[in-house]
C-alpha cells in the first residue's frame, strides 16, 4: 500500500495551497486515490456510518 503524509503545518504556503486546491478551509484533509473526501468532521461521520471503511477497503488500504 502506498500513501503519502505531508506536514502542511510546517509550511505556510503549502498549508494555504492545499486549502485552495481542495476549496476546503480546514486541515486535515483526506484524499483517497487522489479524490478529496473531506475534513475531520466528514471523516468522523463516515467512520460512524461505515462508509469510510468501505472506501479504504476498496482502495486497498484495509484487509
Amino acid at each position: 500500500m502506498d500513501f503519502v503524509a505531508v506536514n502542511v503545518l510546517a509550511d505556510k504556503e503549502l498549508r494555504q495551497g492545499i486549502k485552495t486546491y481542495a476549496n476546503w478551509p480546514t486541515i486535515p484533509q483526506l484524499y483517497i486515490n487522489g479524490e478529496f473526501i473531506g475534513g475531520s468532521d466528514i471523516m468522523r461521520e463516515m467512520r460512524k456510518s461505515g462508509e469510510l471503511q468501505k472506501l479504504l477497503k476498496n482502495a486497498g488500504a484495509l484487509d
